[in-house]
């Protein structure tokens, strides 16, 4: 007997800066899950968003104790876990750095600048304490949860929806996503590149079962200060774009917070990232500037 593929129900809109994907296994369940991601998103953007003057995370006192909601104290957990699994190359403190290089609003309103830049160290994760629901931020630290945020909103949002429909689900933000549940038969077919704009277009398809995967790229939100191109990814080290040796680093994990952090980590890493990426025995794909293409821990076979 020959069983037909059955394509997963799927909805995309903008969201967070980005590009939100809600792909379920029931048709039925989709207009329940695109309400709760869109809810889901809609808080996260209240919660943590740097742009947004009002939001929680902006708000935050320094230098003294203060309580957060659940879901900033969640985002915060999961950022401060990955600085600590990556040795700080995955950092919440680079806020400020990201300003000194003009990522001070959203992406689509940067401008070109001839401002010099002055590269600053991170302030350092390990300066943020947390206690509980009540958090500690440093004179001086701005806070960004850039790297690990939309991870984080991923995993939350696919692991609610599946309790809530029953059914497969997948969330993608910006092309971090997440799974929960069964997967389609054959698993959930991702398209990998440089760009998630272009799904289906990729360099190649990849068969997602569960857990999640990640890209980090510095090829897609670039833009010129001080006479050169900068990113969004940023050396902690040095609080300046990380040397040019990998231009996109994809990585398959347990969650998507732990995809995004070790593919960042990568980029910032450079060169030696493949030999950490391997002991680690996570599976990824990364691309040099040079055009190379390198898979480590068993990339393309697992589930």
């Amino acid at each position: 007997m020959t069983r037909t593929r059955v394509a997963p129900a799927r909805v995309t809109f903008p969201a967070l800066g980005t590009t939100a994907v809600l792909l379920v296994t029931d048709e039925a369940a989709l207009p329940e899950g695109e309400r709760m991601l869109r809810d889901e998103l809609a808080a996260v953007d209240a919660a943590y968003s740097r742009f947004r003057p009002d939001s929680e995370i902006m708000r935050l006192p320094h230098g003294r104790a203060a309580p957060v909601s659940p879901l900033l104290a969640g985002a915060l957990r999961a950022a401060l876990r990955a600085a600590a699994a990556t040795d700080g190359l995955v950092d919440p403190t680079v806020g400020q750095a990201l300003v000194d290089l003009g990522y001070d609003r959203d992406y689509s309103e940067i401008t070109l600048s001839s401002d010099p830049i002055v590269p600053k160290p991170a302030p350092g994760w390990w300066r943020v304490r947390m206690d509980r629901d009540n958090v500690i931020v440093p004179h001086g630290v701005l806070l960004d949860l850039g790297s690990t945020g939309k991870a984080y909103a991923a995993d939350r949002a696919a692991a609610a929806i599946f309790g809530a429909v029953g059914c497969g689900v997948l969330v993608s933000l910006g092309g971090d996503l997440a799974t929960a549940g069964p997967a389609p038969d054959g698993g959930w077919l991702v398209s990998v590149g440089d760009d998630h704009r272009t799904a289906g277009t990729g360099d190649q398809m990849v068969s997602v079962r569960s857990g999640g995967l990640a890209t980090s790229s510095v090829t897609q939100r670039v833009w010129r200060r001080g006479g050169r191109a900068v990113h969004h990814i940023v050396d902690p080290r040095t609080g300046d774009v990380p040397a040019a040796v990998w231009r996109t680093v994809t990585v398959a994990a347990r969650s998507c917070v732990d995809a995004n952090a070790a593919a960042t980590a990568a980029v910032v890493r450079g060169d030696g990232a493949e030999a950490w990426l391997r002991g680690l025995a996570l599976p990824a794909r990364l691309v040099g500037h040079d055009g190379r293409v390198v898979a480590v821990a068993g990339w393309g076979t697992h589930g």
